[in-house]
């Protein structure tokens, strides 16, 4: 077989084994609902400069 070729009939009918005893993700697990809030002394201007800054030290 050349690069990339594959046999199809090994891509055919594959069966899962769920029972390895491997554990899922559960994404779901620690979802929140609600709200965040902050206050801050910084104007519009700081915080978008302050961005300019980080972006350019990257």
């Amino acid at each position: 077989m050349g690069f990339g070729s594959y046999d199809e009939s090994e891509q055919q009918n594959q069966e899962i084994d769920d029972d390895d005893g491997s554990e899922g993700v559960a994404v779901h697990e620690n979802d929140h609902e609600g709200e965040v809030s902050f206050e801050t002394d910084a104007s519009t201007d700081d915080l978008v400069d302050q961005l300019a800054e980080i972006k350019d030290d990257e």
